[in-house]
């Protein structure tokens, strides 16, 4: 309701405006303008006030039910609307809500009454191609959000504050860690200190795979398409991969993910079923064209390492494989301080390969794996692999927001469009099942993930600098030396602030780079083999022998706390 106030709101100050659509969104709307000129911090306020006039109006929201020629006619001036008319089903009702002198497409419901909206902002103007298409018309998206108080609103817009205030994109520049350049779109530079988190992460999950039985393989990066074909991809993913043609009538693909090449590594030789299961893990890249209007820092980006792995299994160790995934996501997850984990139960698409037969058991089989857990789960009919039902682990970090992390998807299909086999008990030749699973999914977007849960504020185990030592004057650079040395020994990342600046602005920029520890050392701690401990946090320590401050860091990093 308050996106169409909006949009009616827009056309009183832009009479010639296009409009696009503007769907409601977890916790706001947006709409959509082609205008003559971009909209201004001046026009928001115009647009906010002419918002207020007509919700003070208390105009009636009125459904029509049209044809498709009656449609057609009543928005002949928007070409836009024309199209997504086009785009219903012959046969399904077409309806349109009017409020005053506006009326849009839309499938409803509204409130009864414009009065009826208490408290809205609107917060933001961003461009977006019409339909995601970079070849289409860039429009200009308006976002808004609406609430039944205006104490609510209030709590939402502290929540944005926080939000913008972690953002991965700035935090990520301001700390060092990555940078974006239009030279490759979408596809992140990892800077030292970057580079040092992505690899501590990728050092946690190889920790996992030596402990739970993983075999790491590494795989080619591009593919004769032939193999997307056989794997199904081609037909169905084909759109959001890169082609590469370099030979004469030859076609080859970049990998876009993981599980045709773990495939043909099965395949290489006949295994038995004493063998099984098989998990292979990969952190090899992965490419992906994600349309530029969706990219999005490190959170959707085209170029990418996932923890994966493929479990090559009999169908009597998909409950057990199942047990062990979930045990190792949600260890992983309390590691991080992701609490509350929900589950989603995703089930067959329209668009699937396999017979209903391989779709019934496979879902049939995910329900009771989650069931024997003890595991809550909502379903989400349509939403799975189009090879699989998968389950989805949806984590929300430290403000609330919600990711989808882990995924386990259960394949009764690659085994069989890749000829795979194993000897089963009684000497029969079958094909493995095989179960597709990530933990953190994407390195990349986990990290744009980490960096907003902890606000950069990594914990000490996973903070690419884990001590600052700060000499008070120049005559005690020497000494703090040999305190870098000594946390070198015990492989404590540290750096010396040797700067001719004031200690108390080296303890800022360190606390602002988000440095967990901080050893300032002068006269006394020099003459003491001492240094005098702050932390990020602004607490105090004081002053401590450094075997001491040694030892309580080394005991933060091996606690991982």
């Amino acid at each position: 309701s308050t996106s169409h106030v909006m949009a009616s709101a827009v056309l009183e100050l832009f009479p010639d405006a296009k409009l696009g659509i503007g769907p409601p969104t977890e916790d706001g709307f947006y709409y959509d303008f082609l205008v003559s000129r971009p909209f201004t911090p001046e026009d928001m306020a115009a647009i906010e006030e002419g918002m207020r006039r007509i919700i003070r109006a208390n105009l009636a929201f009125q459904r029509r039910q049209l044809s498709r020629g009656e449609a057609r006619e009543q928005l002949a001036e928007q070409p836009f609307k024309l199209e997504v008319i086009d785009e219903i089903p012959p046969g399904e009702a077409i309806s349109t809500y009017r409020h005053g002198e506006f009326e849009d497409l839309c499938e409803g419901p509204h409130l009864d009454f414009t009065g009826a909206i208490r408290a809205f902002k609107l917060l933001s103007i961003a461009g977006a191609y019409w339909r995601g298409d970079e070849k289409r018309p860039m429009l200009q998206r308006i976002y808004g959000t609406a609430f039944e108080t205006q104490d609510l609103l209030d709590e939402h817009l502290r929540r944005l504050e926080e939000a913008q205030r972690r953002d991965h994109r700035l935090l990520g520049r301001q700390l060092g860690l990555f940078i974006m350049d239009p030279i490759a779109p979408a596809s992140p530079f990892f800077l030292p200190k970057g580079a040092v988190v992505y690899n501590l992460l990728v050092e946690y999950v190889r920790g996992l795979y030596k402990r739970y039985g993983y075999q790491e393989v590494i795989t080619p990066q591009i593919f004769d398409m032939e193999i997307w074909k056989r794997s199904g991809h081609y037909d169905h993913y084909k759109e959001n991969m890169f082609l590469v043609q370099a030979e004469e009538e030859r076609e080859f693909g970049v990998k876009a993910m993981n599980c045709p090449a773990h495939a043909m590594i099965f395949g290489a030789q006949l295994h038995s079923y004493r063998e099984l299961p098989l998990r292979f893990a990969d952190f090899g890249r992965l490419h992906r064209y994600e349309r530029s209007g969706v990219v999005q820092g490190l959170t959707r980006v085209r170029t990418f390492s996932q923890d994966d792995a493929h479990i090559f299994c009999t169908p009597e160790q998909i409950v057990p494989e199942i047990h062990s995934l979930v045990k190792m996501f949600h260890d992983t997850y309390r590691l991080f301080s992701f609490d509350r984990t929900r589950i989603v139960l995703s089930l067959r698409p329209e668009g699937r390969i396999g017979t209903e037969e391989m779709w019934d058991t496979a879902e049939r089989t995910l329900r009771q794996a989650l069931e024997k857990e003890g595991l809550a789960y909502k379903e989400a009919p349509g939403e799975g692999a189009f090879y699989g039902p998968k389950v989805d682990f949806m984590v929300p970090d430290a403000i609330g927001r919600e990711w989808q992390l882990g995924t386990i998807q259960l394949d009764f299909n690659l085994g069989q469009r890749f000829g795979l086999e194993y000897i089963g008990e009684g000497g029969a030749r079958r094909p493995p099942v095989v179960l597709h699973r990530a933990m953190l999914g994407s390195l990349e977007r986990f990290l744009g993930v980490l960096i907003e849960h902890y606000a950069g504020a990594f914990p000490v185990w996973l903070s690419p600098v884990q001590a600052v030592v700060i000499p008070i004057a120049d005559r005690h650079n020497d000494y703090a030396r040999q305190v870098e040395q000594r946390l070198r020994q015990e492989n404590i990342r540290v750096q010396v602030d040797d700067r001719s600046e004031r200690m108390n602005a080296k303890i800022r920029d360190a606390q602002l780079q988000k440095a967990p520890y901080m050893l300032v050392v002068g006269d006394r701690e020099r003459d003491q083999g001492a240094v005098a401990v702050r932390l990020r946090s602004g607490e105090n320590p004081g002053a401590m022998p450094l075997e001491t401050a040694v030892a309580a860091i080394k005991k933060a990093v091996e606690e991982k706390t």
